[in-house]
């Protein structure tokens, strides 16, 4: 059976679909949702009047659909929240956007900017002037560089130089006597004394020719100094080539005719010279040397006198039995002394007689 009531359509009401705000055209904001009434009403399903209808005590009720959020009010932030929270929205600066801290004291005016830069221009044009100024003059300065260098070290030889003639550390302490066999080497140290304590760049070297010269015996020396306090002298001394009787005296004289030594006996161990009361200067005297020199020292010691009278007629004694050797003039000596060997070598040494080799090439011994 049927009921009287929940079948009708409800009424809308006409308070709520005044209630809907009508939506601008254009405008794309909208309104809170809180605000916008639903219109949709809620759907019927079966048996929705008598649920409805049950208790009801009038007719026909019109049904009202309230909007979602029309029981709760919208929510509003405080002035105080809501300035926090856009505050913490705001975006940070880029680090080049940030503001640079001030620094203390006044800023700088635009004078001072200006005189600053000048500043710093002209600082910069002096930096350039000089830097031109150097590439300009590069080669000045190189040469001077070298200049003074080589003066630097003309300057240190010359140190030295000084150092080695004045300083007392290189003056002579000590003299070495080399090659004296007849002479004593202290009376030639003590000839040089008078240059110890001198140093060895200012010896006086003249001074030292004639303290030497005093002796017969040398021939001749060389110096040589050894650093840092020695004076070495090599002695060459002469060589005695015979004797000669003058005034009754026998002296021992070179091959120059210098006398070494002074004897009244007759000196043993050398020929005896006999040019006829002729001195050293004369002819025959420098053929009776040369012809002594041209011997072998063994056969020159086994020969007693020497005679001539001219540079043409040498000739001479061995020691033994008394063979005499004819010479002739010293020309083609060598040869003549090679062909004396050789036949003093076939001859018995025994046998008196005499050497004729005056002719080089045909040497002759006639037997006494």
């Amino acid at each position: 059976m049927k009921r009287p009531e929940g079948f009708d359509k409800p009424v809308a009401d006409s308070s709520a679909q005044s209630a809907k705000p009508r939506r601008k055209r254009g405008d794309g904001a909208q309104q809170p949702h809180a605000n916008k009434p639903s219109a949709t009403p809620k759907s019927k399903r079966p048996g929705a009047g008598a649920g409805v209808g049950v208790g009801a005590t009038s007719g026909n009720v019109p049904s009202t659909s309230k909007p979602a959020g029309a029981g709760r009010r919208p929510k509003t932030e405080s002035p105080e929240r809501a300035a926090t929270s856009s505050s913490a929205r705001k975006p940070r600066p880029q680090r080049s956007e940030r503001p640079q801290p001030r620094l203390r004291g006044r800023e700088p005016s635009p004078d001072a900017l200006a005189k600053k830069q000048l500043r710093q221009a002209a600082r910069a044009r002096k930096r350039a002037r000089r830097a031109e100024l150097r590439r300009f003059t590069r080669r000045a300065r190189n040469r001077k560089l070298v200049l003074v260098s080589m003066a630097g070290v003309v300057a240190a030889l010359l140190g030295l130089i000084a150092v080695a003639v004045f300083s007392p550390i290189l003056a002579l302490r000590t003299v070495v006597v080399d090659g004296a066999n007849r002479i004593d080497p202290a009376e030639i140290q003590g000839a040089v004394e008078k240059q110890m304590g001198t140093p060895l760049a200012l010896l006086n070297f003249d001074a030292i020719t004639e303290e030497l010269s005093v002796f017969p015996l040398i021939r001749s020396y060389v110096t040589e100094i050894v650093p840092p306090d020695t004076l070495l002298v090599h002695i060459v001394e002469r060589e005695p080539i015979g004797s000669i009787k003058i005034d009754g005296v026998f002296r021992l004289v070179d091959p120059a005719g210098i006398t070494i030594q002074e004897s009244a006996d007759r000196i043993v161990g050398v020929a005896l010279i006999d040019v006829g009361g002729a001195d050293a200067s004369s002819p025959a005297f420098a053929a009776v040397t040369e012809v002594l020199l041209s011997l072998p020292p063994a056969l020159r010691a086994q020969v007693e006198s020497v005679t001539a009278s001219t540079k043409d007629d040498v000739s001479f004694v061995l020691a033994g039995v008394g063979q005499r050797v004819v010479w002739g003039s010293a020309s083609d000596s060598a040869r003549k002394a090679a062909l004396l060997a050789s036949l003093i070598s076939i001859t018995d040494a025994g046998r008196a007689g005499e050497f004729d080799v005056s002719a080089p090439s045909n040497g002759i011994f006639r037997p006494r």
